[in-house]
């Protein structure tokens, strides 16, 4: 996949570089994964609920938003509790879908529930994304989907007001979104479903470990005991609140700041037990030379400001690959990072992207088929792209914290996940955060 053309904007944004070690306490928005997936099963829900703590951001409202023009009820106005009333479903409607993921997965099988026709588009580089395995689930399950590609939007669902639903095989290797599109929905189906991945490693395992465990909250009796096999009974899902943890790949970013000036960062509100992959998170900080602690005040990094080489497989934890590339080009020693081949496949070929970036910086990285190599050398500053990719905007604030003069023609993509980023960033590199 190639990566598409980027516009320069009148005024890049030079990434802050810090003077002294960064300390900071922080308390970041929501989970944007665990926002969507409450959004979904809220809207499919048998009564109301409530979400407190959710992030607002263009994905999250975007996708409440497409839930809306399905027929459900939305009150986001208030940013820390946002309620949803569920509503019989109906077109015709048309969901944009911007540049996520997780809508354009996880509505069209909701769409299939409702009565009317259904309408899927959004951002240009939206139509490089793959949809083929779950568009063949969706209509192997009874579900009317036309679309004019093979595989990709636009894409329009004639939803019949049910979904039979029963066993599908799909191959799931390009991402875990298209088996948990299948399985939030799938109590509303008349038989459920059974799930079959048939393919390479399913990637982002958490993430589908996270669908089940809030399908799970929500009332649905999910069987997950069977490797790559997902089953989900027909039935009701229950009106809930929802506590939607920090977004833990957005706080990679300022961690990676602990590590490369040698100081603290703390992210408050962080759980206990968490949905989210902290203990992958743990490990490779940790082996990159940081120190992860988790107390009652919350999750907290500390670094000596020298960063560790490592070679370490990121399938399941891929969106983390910028932000840990970045800290991979200021360590002491080369990292390998394998098992990402499917985020080429994100909202830019981000293995492709990072390369030819960090390349005009200076730096010495190779691509590999489902990877990255990197060699330390000294980086200059310089114009990096951010291809309309909020990870890719977070790998080069990272690198600006000790390279001079990196300039990012476009932060304002950050919003897509976190619209505070820029302010956030330059607050805790000069202290005043």
């Amino acid at each position: 996949m190639g990566i598409p053309t980027a516009t320069r904007p009148l005024r890049p944004w030079t990434a802050p570089t810090a003077s002294d070690p960064v300390v900071a306490t922080l308390r970041l928005p929501g989970s944007k994964s665990m926002t969507a997936r409450a959004l979904v099963l809220s809207a499919l829900a048998s009564g109301p609920s409530t979400l407190s703590g959710p992030l607002r951001a263009r994905d999250t409202e975007l996708m409440a938003g497409g839930l809306r023009a399905l027929g459900a009820h939305m009150s986001i106005a208030d940013d820390d509790r946002w309620l949803v009333r569920p509503h019989p479903l109906a077109g015709p409607a048309h969901v944009d879908v911007g540049l996520a993921g997780t809508i354009m997965r996880f509505v069209p099988p909701v769409a299939g529930l409702a009565d009317g026709r259904v309408t899927f588009d959004g951002d240009p580089h939206a139509r490089t994304r793959p949809l083929g395995p779950l568009i063949g689930a969706l209509r192997a399950l009874g579900v009317r989907v036309d679309t004019p590609t093979s595989g990709s939007l636009p894409l329009t669902v004639f939803g019949a007001g049910r979904v039979t639903g029963g066993e599908v095989v799909i191959d799931a290797s390009a991402s875990s979104q298209l088996v948990s599109g299948l399985l939030l929905a799938a109590p509303r189906f008349d038989r459920g479903v059974v799930v079959r991945h048939v393919g390479p490693p399913v990637p982002s395992a958490p993430h589908l470990r996270m669908t089940v465990q809030m399908l799970r909250a929500a009332g649905a009796a999910v069987d997950d005991s069977v490797a790559d096999v997902w089953a989900v009974e027909p039935g009701p899902l229950t009106g809930r609140g929802w506590e939607i943890e920090p977004d833990l790949s957005g706080a990679v970013p300022f961690f990676a700041a602990a590590l490369i000036t040698g100081g603290e960062v703390t992210l408050r509100g962080w759980p206990r037990s968490s949905a989210q992959p902290v203990e992958q998170l743990r490990a490779l900080l940790s082996r990159m030379g940081g120190e992860v602690t988790l107390t009652t005040s919350g999750l907290t990094v500390r670094g000596t400001g020298t960063v560790h080489g490592i070679d370490a497989d990121l399938s399941d934890v891929s969106e983390l690959t910028p932000a840990l590339t970045a800290l991979a080009m200021l360590a002491d020693s080369p990292s390998r990072f394998t098992g990402v081949a499917h985020i080429r496949g994100h909202e830019t070929d981000r293995i492709a992207a990072l390369a030819r970036e960090f390349t005009g910086l200076g730096a010495d990285i190779a691509e590999s088929a489902d990877g990255l190599e990197i060699r330390p050398r000294p980086l200059h500053g310089g114009m990096f792209r951010t291809y309309h990719d909020h990870r890719m905007a977070h790998a080069a604030a990272v690198t600006g914290l000790a390279v001079p003069g990196v300039e990012l023609d476009d932060v304002s993509c950050t919003s897509k996940t976190m619209p505070e980023f820029p302010a956030l960033w330059s607050a805790m590199v000069t202290g005043k955060s």
